[in-house]
């Protein structure tokens, strides 16, 4: 349009919403009497159309006339172009639309159309998207797109001048709509413009630009495979319609997504969403006036391109060591835009945090997807310091075990500081500077005192607020403790507390330094509380350092009304709220050493075993509950004779809504309950608790998880429960197969067979042999493969256990395919599908299909291998069985390979792969790379090809996998002569 004069500007919201005269986003409309109203006849709306596209600019006569009928005027053409002037003028107001020889000029200001205010919030939008404010531009391209009411122009006829317009606005909206993508990328709004972008690319799919910003979308809400296979419908999109490919900003995103390129993910998000992990300040920080200001100036001397600045707060336990560290780094936070990181390290425990996990929920909280965090700690905290480099975060480290602990998760420079609690002396963290804490002084301690309880109650009492300081030993936590209680109390005389401080039989020892004084201030403490919160306070130390959920003391008091209870505890500070989990409840946790009191506390209590009974059994019923939910497996064992304890159906339903997520929230939980089973020598719930999360474990892949749990149940199991050892043995035989270990897995299973056979466990006899099959058939020994399965199966059918019947059925059909016997094959598939289907088990009923595919390829029907494929696919999409899905979709991508199909190969393959790579299947992730790149080099596409078949290198050698590196070597070194 024609206002060469304007150079766009700030346009406020009112600016928008008063100004606005002629609406051309859409259909053509015209603001009148209050109303937006459309033009009714085609000639008058033509006309507006062409001045509006003209606006302050003279259109001859002679021009209006060839845009209103293409060259062939009527002979009145004069008379009727006057005609429709005239209405417009009645219409528009005469000063608006003047006669100017040889014409009409139509006067508008940006602000009077929804185009000049489209353009100028796009300008500003994009400005505020290049000066690195992604909030502000998000507003102005949102408001600016929120113009648009369909095509432009929509309802005028589509004259050479017009569709010229029409073009140039489609092109400046498609500018915006990426602008606005790129802005909420950069607010970490990953998902929804995942979707957004999805419904632009399917009416423009060749605009790269697009394509680009979808592949980052999807990248960065973890779904890698799918930008990978954007990429490649984009290039097959290209080569189809215009015989190019991508270009450089496309192909390159493509690579860096391809090696999971730590840059991509989370910087955008981390920047714009900065983390404030800090638990809340202190209100009533006092003293330590010295120690804080040395704190501070450590963490000013920072610079950029030097060491991170670390300092080290040491000292007893209850000295305040933590409650220095958090009012200092609230008070160093604005120093630090990207945020504030806060990691508990449990170093007082007996069970210190792992630095693997601890650097996963770091790079979680910055925005990195769970799928790209690596397994190892070398390469996370690789991947950790890339991450951090550029960042300015400030990390609290709180209660660390030692210097070992602690180094993965130093950052890499000097933009971040470290500040760490311990009780442990550091002298081996080179350049750390060290702040030694001990008691307070008595100024000190009397000034925090008074803060907490309040001046007017210390002056009325000055002497018996000393006294109580005294007793407290100087100690900041002993301090706090009788504080508060003063505090809720404000009819209490200072005098009553000093009495009682002051009768040594009403405390375990005088209130002094150390762990004496700590005891005894808790024990204080302890005693005002209802004995219902006291027991509760007790028991719950009982579970060990990991946090829990509210529900846990239900079960350990066994009543369902202990909300109260917790409240309680919170309200004296003996509980603390952690955060929340993967459902979104609270979870809490004793601090270390008010646990180690609270197990004291414990022993005083004979109903203790009964309590963690109650409480393991609740866990144990709750997994079971949530396993339900999840895909069926052969691996859940028939239920021992451990006790099963519900919790009321609506805590049950919305504990278990979302299984997985319930078994995530509690993964850690559970196999701390496993231990708590196997140290109490309660052995039927330690392997039961055990066996209740193979079925998340294996369906998220997680054998380390798998095999602690396993070991930790096993030192309780012992020849007095043969059916619960046997089936430990059998899980751990099934994590050796996965990872390979045949000879440790053959070992676990004559163990496991021996001891199902003397427990008379005929459904665990069965899974043993079946499993000893299992690797015959891996190792090629066929024959012996098939006597085994064959027993197996005998077994199960004289126990009448049909879905392990049909599990065997598909099991012999393999054997006999891997030996070359095709029609004993043939008949054994249609048994075990006739089977599952009889049983209506649908999982069950696409592993077979998804097995008779290679009976099918091996006979040369392709056509019927891949039904048999596709349907097993649908299967598992249902169901949500990545794993299963990754090797059915590893099968089709053969076949399409086979069948010389690049571009559905592409993407199936690099689908698989993605979905490999999810559960934690390295092997076969490589596998899909390596095919991959060998389809590539028969393409000739030698680039894509090296890439592909890096990754795969990259992976096999991260196992040790030697032959099949060896062989990706010399692929790569061919296609390098």
């Amino acid at each position: 349009m024609g206002w060469p004069d304007y150079v766009g500007g700030h346009v406020s919201r009112g600016y928008i919403e008063v100004g606005m005269r002629f609406r051309v986003l859409g259909p053509l409309e015209v603001l009148e009497n209050a109303e937006w109203q459309r033009l009714g006849a085609a000639k008058p709306r033509l006309m507006l159309a062409v001045l509006l596209i003209e606006a302050n600019r003279v259109v001859s006569r002679d021009r209006m006339a060839d845009h209103l009928w293409d060259e062939r005027p009527p002979q009145t053409v004069g008379n009727q172009i006057h005609g429709y002037a005239a209405r417009l003028r009645r219409l528009l107001g005469a000063d608006r639309l003047i006669t100017q020889p040889p014409g009409y000029r139509l006067y508008v200001e940006p602000q009077d159309t929804d185009l000049g205010q489209f353009t100028a919030l796009a300008e500003r939008g994009r400005k505020a998207l290049g000066a690195g404010d992604p909030e502000a531009a998000t507003e102005a391209l949102s408001k600016a797109l929120g113009l648009w009411r369909g095509t432009a122009f929509e309802d005028v006829p589509a004259i050479p001048l017009v569709a010229a317009e029409v073009q140039r606005l489609a092109e400046l909206r498609i500018a915006a709509v990426e602008d606005l993508a790129q802005a909420r990328l950069d607010r970490g709004e990953h998902a929804q413009v995942v979707t957004e972008l999805a419904e632009e690319i399917a009416q423009r799919p060749l605009r790269e630009r697009l394509r680009e910003l979808h592949m980052l979308a999807l990248y960065r809400s973890g779904r890698q495979a799918e930008a990978l296979t954007a990429y490649a419908e984009l290039r097959a999109a290209l080569a189809d319609e215009l015989g190019i490919d991508p270009g450089e900003p496309v192909k390159q995103l493509h690579e860096r997504i391809l090696r999971s390129d730590p840059t991509l993910a989370p910087q955008s998000h981390a920047a714009t969403v900065p983390v404030h992990q800090l638990p809340a300040d202190i209100p009533d920080f006092s003293g330590r006036a010295e120690q804080l200001a040395y704190v501070l100036d450590t963490l000013k001397s920072r610079q950029d391109n030097g060491p991170p600045p670390i300092v080290v707060m040491a000292g007893g336990p209850g000295v305040g060591k933590s409650s220095l560290a958090v009012h200092a780094a609230h008070t160093a936070s604005e120093g630090f835009p990207d945020g504030q990181i806060y990691l508990e390290l449990a170093g007082t425990s007996n069970q210190p945090r792992d630095p693997a996990v601890m650097v996963a929920e770091v790079l979680g909280a910055l925005g990195v997807p769970g799928a790209l965090i690596p397994s190892s700690l070398p390469a996370r905290a690789s991947l950790y310091r890339s991450v951090l480099a550029g960042r300015s975060l400030l990390l609290l480290l709180d209660d660390a075990a030692d210097s070992s602990q602690l180094r993965p998760l130093l950052p890499p420079t000097g933009r971040c500081a470290v500040m760490i609690t311990t009780r442990r002396q550091l002298g081996d963290l080179p350049g750390a500077r060290h702040v030694e804490l001990d008691v307070l002084s008595p100024a000190a301690a009397n000034r925090m005192f008074t803060t907490i309880v309040g001046r007017d109650r210390v002056d009325a009492e000055p002497v018996h607020a000393d006294a109580i300081v005294r007793a407290c030993g100087y100690l900041p936590l002993a301090i706090r403790i009788v504080g508060g209680k003063l505090a809720g109390r404000a009819h209490w005389p200072l005098r009553m507390l000093r009495e009682r401080l002051e009768d040594e039989s009403r405390r375990l020892d005088e209130l002094r330094t150390g762990d004496l004084g700590v005891r005894a201030s808790f024990d204080l403490s302890l005693r005002t509380l209802p004995a219902d919160a006291v027991q509760a306070f007790a028991m719950i130390g009982l579970l060990g350092a990991q946090s829990v959920p509210a529900w846990v003391l239900d079960p350990l008091l066994d009543r369902h009304d202990t909300d109260e209870i917790l409240d309680v505890l919170l309200d004296a500070n003996l509980i603390r709220l952690t955060g929340t989990d993967a459902l979104g409840q609270p979870r809490y946790r004793l601090h270390d050493l008010l646990r180690a009191y609270a197990v004291e506390a414990a022993a005083a209590y004979p109903e203790v075993e009964a309590a963690l009974i109650r409480h393991l059994a609740t866990r144990l019923w709750l997994a079971e509950q949530a396993a339900e939910g999840l895909p069926p497996g052969l691996l859940r064992p028939i239920p021992g004779t451990s006790p099963r304890r519900a919790l009321p159906k609506t805590l049950t339903q919305r504990l278990i809504s979302d299984p997985m997520a319930w078994f995530e929230g509690e993964r850690a939980a559970m196999l701390e309950a496993v231990a708590l089973a196997a140290e109490r020598g309660l052995d039927e719930l330690a392997w039961e608790l055990a066996a209740a999360m193979v079925p998340y474990y294996d369906l998220r892949s997680l054998h380390q998880d798998w095999e602690r749990s396993h070991r930790l149940a096993l030192t309780a199991c012992t020849a007095n429960n043969p059916r619960g050892t046997a089936v430990l043995h059998n899980g751990l035989a099934q994590v050796q197969i996965y990872r390979d270990e045949f000879d440790a897995a053959t070992d676990n299973l004559r163990q496991s067979l021996h001891l199902a056979q003397q427990a008379g466990d005929r459904r665990g006899e069965a899974l043993a042999i079946a499993g000893q099959a299992t690797v015959a058939r891996v190792l090629g020994h066929h024959d012996d493969a098939l006597n085994k399965a064959t027993r197996a199966l005998e077994i199960v059918t004289t126990a009448r256990d049909r879905h392990i019947e049909a599990a065997l059925r598909n099991g012999i059909a393999v054997i006999h395919l891997a030996a070359g016997r095709t029609e004993d094959a043939r008949t054994w598939f249609r048994d075990a599908l006739e089977l599952s289907r009889e049983l209506d088990d649908v999982h069950r009923e696409a592993v077979v299909l998804r097995e008779m595919s290679q009976l099918h390829r091996n006979l040369g029907a392709t056509a019927s291998a891949l039904d048999c494929l596709h349907r097993a696919q649908a299967i598992f999409e249902q169901l949500h069985d990545q794993r299963c899905l990754a090797y059915t979709l590893l099968r089709i991508g053969h076949i399409q390979a086979q069948q010389q199909e690049p571009t559905r190969t592409t993407k199936t393959l690099t689908r698989a792969a993605g979905l490999f790579e999810g559960v934690g299947d390295r092997a076969d992730e490589a596998r899909c790379w390596q095919l991959l790149g060998e389809l590539d080099a028969e393409q000739d596409d030698h680039a894509a090809a090296r890439t592909h078949l890096g990754r795969a290198l990259e992976l096999w050698q991260t196992f040790g996998a030697d032959p099949q590196a060896s062989a990706v070597r010399q692929q790569l070194h061919r296609l390098s002569n």
